[in-house]
């Protein structure tokens, strides 16, 4: 209750037609927003640059959907009929009387209940060092799920990997400290692929050894010729395919295909290639071209990190994604016999309610 010059005002009671017009608007409201929140799960592929560490890019992606998110159009604040005082001059002095107002309810205010959307898990595939560059998994809702599906189907990736022969440092990168110097006339394309195909043929018997099968099973010979034939565990870095796509010496790229490696890993192999060429090499650039079903023309580059263009790209990967987590699983069980789960249909039961987390009314 009020107390106002000694008059006792009650509170008012909402009449039914005001909360009627409540009703319709918050209704309004989640008509609005469920479609949102199923636009923002799935998975979807950026564009990371070389210096920019990847929880950094997470970070922004994260605070540019949840800004776009509560820009958007907010329920109207709920109304409330509230009687007020007024006051008038009359025969026996100041006479009071009470006036019906219909007010907006200041918890609906969104500088008292602040930003509707305050919470948006986003999560990381595979990841890159500060280094390199190239494609970089993101999902949201849903997709923290289907990141961990794919991570299990231990899909390939490839990258773009530039060399420099005649120097060596200690972190195997043109940015390490130099401990060598050395001659690299003497290396042709010829020497160069030779030791690249000594490297692919040590690295395919590898892959058979960790693929658990048999070498000389029908079922290995099947598996090798759909492309399915890869580890069934973690395993130590495996490289499936390599080739040099230019060679100006000093200078050479690689294009590499590989499994469970570390962009530190490929900085080593080429100062290993290096030594076996009898000289040295380091890496200047590591750039991650696919990353399973994600390629480089799916990453969005920072200039489309907004709300319409990952709603875009997460809509464009759905039917990739579940082709992925289902037909590449069951093409495996139904050579092998064995009875492995996709997960698709229960990740998405448990993360129904995955999404944006928006503040209790």
């Amino acid at each position: 209750s009020e107390v106002s010059d000694g008059c006792l005002f009650p509170l008012p009671v909402p009449a039914p037609w005001c909360l009627m017009v409540v009703c319709f608007q918050a209704d309004r409201m989640v008509r609005l927003t469920w479609p949102l929140f199923q636009t923002l799960r799935g998975l979807f592929a950026v564009y990371k640059p070389p210096g920019v560490h990847w929880k950094r890019l997470r970070d922004t992606v994260e605070t540019k959907l949840l800004k776009e998110l509560n820009s958007l159009e907010q329920r109207v604040p709920r109304q409330q009929i509230r009687f007020l005082p007024s006051f008038t001059e009359g025969e026996n002095g100041v006479e009071t009387s009470l006036t019906v107002a219909q007010l907006p309810v200041l918890a609906d205010h969104p500088r008292v209940k602040g930003p509707k959307f305050v919470g948006l898990k986003v999560g990381a595939g595979h990841r890159l060092d500060l280094r390199s560059s190239g494609v970089l998994v993101l999902g949201v809702g849903n997709g923290n799920q289907q990141l961990v599906c794919l991570h299990n189907r231990h899909l390939t990736k490839e990258y773009t990997v530039q060399g420099s022969f005649g120097t060596a440092t200690e972190d195997f990168s043109d940015m390490g400290r130099l401990i060598e110097r050395t001659t690299y006339d003497h290396i042709t394309l010829e020497r160069l692929e030779r030791i690249i195909a000594v490297i692919q043929g040590i690295h395919q018997r590898a892959l058979l050894t960790y693929s658990g099968i048999d070498l000389k099973s029908q079922e290995a010979y099947e598996l090798a010729s759909r492309g399915l034939l890869r580890p069934m565990h973690k395993s130590p870095p495996i490289i499936t395919a390599i080739r040099c796509v230019h060679l100006s010496p000093p200078k050479f790229t690689l294009a590499i295909q590989c499994l469970h490696e570390t962009q530190q890993y490929l900085r080593k192999m080429v100062h290993e290639i290096g030594l076996e060429l009898k000289s040295s090499a380091v890496c200047t650039h590591v750039r991650r071209t696919r990353d399973g079903i994600f390629t480089v023309e799916d990453a969005l580059v920072r200039t489309r990190w907004d709300l319409q263009s990952i709603q875009a790209a997460i809509q464009d990967s759905r039917s990739k994604v579940n082709a992925t987590l289902g037909e590449d699983n069951s093409g495996y069980s139904a050579i092998l016999g064995e009875d492995m789960p996709t997960g698709v249909k229960g990740q998405e039961r448990r993360s129904r309610r995955s999404g944006p987390r928006p503040v209790g009314d």
